[in-house]
């Protein structure tokens, strides 16, 4: 389907690729009290392209004073943050036990544009707007996201033109979007976090990250999709928490040789995540994007343990921490 030239209009008006050394602010929302610590980590989703029915897509939510900020939008994401939201996530809580679910998010942050980790934007755009909000969201990545948002948006060019005329129907702006390709360095800050994007390496992307996330009482380091990185360690630092992604070094040995040489060039062995993790002094170590081959979580533990000697978890979806 063609746009009409005012729905092409409006979607050449919001969907900008910023120039890469802009870091933009956004205006905070109305937090609401949350008598825990201010910041958890909510795992909506931690799987791999394979389909496994108990791991939904690559998606991160960092919430402070119960605002969300997504990092990754893998499939299935919008509705992992509803289920979250009934686990007590009060950022995706519905406003009353007898409203609809309303999961939404403050800002959105893409590590690199692999399938498995972008799935998801298109129902984490389109579905909190049918679900009332009125305000474009902004989303931050590598070059080549403005071109993959505005297909998504082209694309559903009628459901938009149908929903917007209808009587009673969503608000006539908040299925917008703004893109914001971004370059290592600071590219995002609010009164809640701040976020920096580092440049990692997975297989022959020309821009992949991780990123770091700050907020008033945890340091966070995502690793996005990398093989063994020194840039994942300087990004920690210190950091309280470190999510990384990792395959199991025995299992990785039952695989044929030519899937070795991928997944070598491409993810990081659990030795080397334990490796990263020392270097980088984690204080905990989340992780996810688990290919394990065939061994046990009990392995997979065991191998990262055996170079790191803090905490490890093996994450699962809808784990907060």
């Amino acid at each position: 389907m063609q746009l009409s030239a005012n729905l092409r209009g409006a979607i050449a008006t919001h969907v900008l690729a910023l120039a890469p050394a802009f870091a933009l602010a956004i205006l905070p929302t109305a937090a609401r009290a949350q008598p825990s610590a201010r910041t958890q980590v909510v795992m909506l989703g931690t799987g791999t392209p394979i389909p496994d029915p108990d791991r939904y897509g690559q998606a991160i939510a960092i919430v402070v004073d119960s605002v969300a900020y997504l990092f990754d939008a893998g499939v299935g994401v919008v509705r992992r943050a509803s289920a979250a939201g009934l686990r007590g996530v009060r950022a995706f809580s519905p406003p009353s036990p007898q409203a609809q679910p309303d999961p939404r998010f403050e800002a959105m942050f893409i590590t690199h544009l692999h399938s498995d980790h972008t799935m998801g934007l298109a129902e984490a755009i389109f579905t909190p707007w049918i679900q009332g909000r009125r305000a474009p969201i902004d989303i931050f990545g590598p070059p080549g996201l403005s071109w993959l948002v505005s297909t998504i948006l082209d694309g559903n060019a009628e459901d938009i033109q149908e929903r917007t005329a209808a009587p009673g129907g969503p608000s006539r702006e908040g299925w917008q979007a703004v893109v914001h390709e971004v370059n290592p360095g600071e590219v995002f800050k609010d009164s809640r976090l701040t976020v920096r994007a580092f440049r990692v390496l997975h297989s022959e992307w020309p821009n992949a990250y991780g990123y770091r996330i700050d907020t008033p009482d945890r340091s966070i380091v995502i690793s996005g999709d990398t093989r063994e990185s020194d840039a994942v360690a300087e990004a920690c630092n210190g950091c309280d928490v470190l999510i990384h992604e990792v395959y199991s070094d025995s299992g990785f040995k039952t695989i044929p040789a030519g899937r070795q040489a991928y997944h070598a060039s491409a993810h990081t062995a659990a030795t080397a995540v334990g490796r990263v993790a020392t270097k980088g002094r984690a204080k905990m170590v989340i992780l996810t994007h688990v290919l394990a081959f065939g061994s046990s979580e009990e392995i997979l533990l065991r191998e990262v343990r055996s170079t790191f000697a803090g905490r490890v978890v093996a994450a699962k979806d809808l784990d907060i921490y």
